[in-house]
């Protein structure tokens, strides 16, 4: 066959040979970029796992500079937290030294008085202005508000975390399903020869959870002299009591701890010889007994049993993370009603992982460490906080009460010490832990993504060495073939 207006040959010669450089400018672009998929004819399928894989990885690693800067707010607050410790044990130590009155001048008390005045001054100047990035930390911005609260039946709230819904809010619902207890000792009245009488000398060792005291009580003493003595001490012991009828001596009487739960107890025992009539029964008058021990409240809190501690509970959960001060009325009472406020807003929200859902983005919140919001203390039906230490105040050194201002430094130091302790195990158990796994997951997300798109060096380099070779052969053949037709030429000559 020798036409020459078609060469066929060349033609054929043609094709491959641009099929070959094809092929070949595939195998250059994907050594030059080091990337198997550089768009989407490359690999569509691949393309799009690829694609998503991305993003999640983008995610994950945005999640964990979130979760980073987190951390370093949670030090930060923890540093100015650490310093408002050292202060408040400061002002203890202060208080205790204005106690040793046969030690101490007016002068030097009145010194202390002025360094617990600066060390308040101080703690409120680190509640106003501990900031991170402008972002106030301690003067309750970081806390939560509720609305809603009645006072009669919750008396504190400490909002540790809350998952808000849709609507930005979340209702909490309160109901005491097992009530809070003293511990109780009955005497009865009926215990001498004479109703309402001892009819023995005995002595007695009354102890609860403040301490123990002996007490010996003469042959005919009354019900009446007995409670008199026991409420003396009560400040030592821990224990009251009081006559079940005021005006009958022989209705008996009822020992009972100052306190409400399983960490208070009474306990009345006879020692030594004496008289056989001076036997304690159980709160019900039933059986003989010489302890008692009182009992934690018990409430469910949005469906959840909480965790009771005197006229206290706890909740932990992923949704909500709180704890109730529960007035004494309420705490005391089965009424099947439950008692319910809002959670409005507030916290410190951190997205800590790479999508937006309410399981990732974790809440805790910071209260306001201000002298007028820490120590909290009841003192004879009033309620105290730190600032009431000021001089001129209710509880200064030279109002001489010491106790009172113990308790509230007492508080004030627990108070802080919690929070530190929860901000502490926030940062290593969630922000910690979640850097790490997050760290996991993005390493096992980049290898999966690194085998659909990356190029295999070694495969893509033997495939140009071979594209090489083939567009050199595909040259040479083209141009064999487009000097057939010149050949054929020949044939005329």
């Amino acid at each position: 066959m020798a036409r020459i207006n078609t060469n066929v040959s060349s033609m054929i010669a043609r094709n491959n040979l641009g099929r070959t450089n094809e092929n070949l400018s595939v195998r250059l672009q994907r050594l030059s970029t080091g990337l198997r998929i550089n768009r989407g004819a490359d690999d569509p399928a691949g393309l799009i796992v690829s694609e998503r894989l991305r993003s999640e990885m983008r995610g994950i690693d945005q999640a964990i500079d979130n979760s980073e800067r987190a951390s370093s707010v949670i030090a930060t607050t923890e540093g100015y937290l650490a310093e408002v410790a050292d202060l408040l044990n400061s002002i203890k130590s202060l208080v205790v030294e204005a106690a040793n009155t046969g030690g101490v001048s007016d002068e030097e008390v009145e010194a202390n008085q002025l360094e617990i005045d600066s060390a308040i001054a101080s703690i409120t100047r680190i509640s106003n202005t501990a900031s991170f990035a402008g972002l106030q930390l301690l003067n309750g911005n970081l806390d939560y508000t509720t609305s809603g609260v009645d006072s009669s039946n919750i008396e504190g709230i400490q909002i540790d975390g809350a998952q808000f819904g849709s609507n930005g809010d979340l209702d909490v619902s309160v109901e005491v399903v097992n009530a809070a207890e003293t511990a109780s000792l009955f005497l009865s009245g009926d215990a001498g020869a004479t109703s309402g009488e001892l009819d023995d000398s005995v002595t007695v060792e009354i102890a609860g959870s403040l301490g123990v005291q002996s007490v010996t009580f003469a042959s005919g003493t009354t019900m009446s002299a007995i409670v008199a003595a026991v409420n003396t001490l009560s400040d030592t012991t821990g224990v009251t009591a009081e006559l079940v009828s005021a005006s009958d001596q022989s209705s008996g009487l009822v020992f009972s701890s100052t306190g409400y739960g399983s960490d208070e107890f009474v306990s009345v025992t006879k020692v030594g010889p004496g008289g056989t009539d001076f036997d304690t029964l159980d709160a019900q008058g039933g059986t003989a007994t010489q302890r008692d021990e009182g009992v934690d409240v018990t409430a469910v809190v949005n469906g959840a049993v909480a965790v009771g501690d005197g006229l206290e509970v706890s909740l932990n959960s992923p949704a909500l993370s709180v704890q109730l001060d529960l007035s004494q009325n309420f705490a005391t009472t089965v009424s099947g009603t439950a008692s319910v406020f809002s959670i409005t807003g507030g916290g410190a929200q951190f997205q800590l992982g790479p999508t937006i859902s309410a399981t990732q983005n974790i809440g805790v919140g910071v209260q306001s460490i201000a002298a007028t919001r820490i120590g909290g203390t009841t003192v004879e039906g009033s309620r105290f906080f730190l600032d009431s230490l000021v001089g001129g105040k209710d509880n200064s050194l030279l109002s001489g009460n010491f106790s009172d201002a113990s308790d509230i430094l007492e508080t004030a130091i627990t108070e802080v010490s919690v929070l530190r302790g929860r901000l502490g195990a926030f940062e290593r158990n969630t922000l910690q832990t979640n850097v790490r796994s997050l760290q996991i997951g993005l390493e096992n997300i980049t290898a999966a993504e690194s085998k659909i798109r990356d190029t295999d060096f070694a495969d893509e380099t033997a495939q140009l060495t071979r594209a090489q070779i083939l567009t050199q052969a595909g040259t040479s053949v083209l141009a064999t073939a487009n000097a057939s037709a010149q050949n054929v030429l020949a044939l005329l000559q």
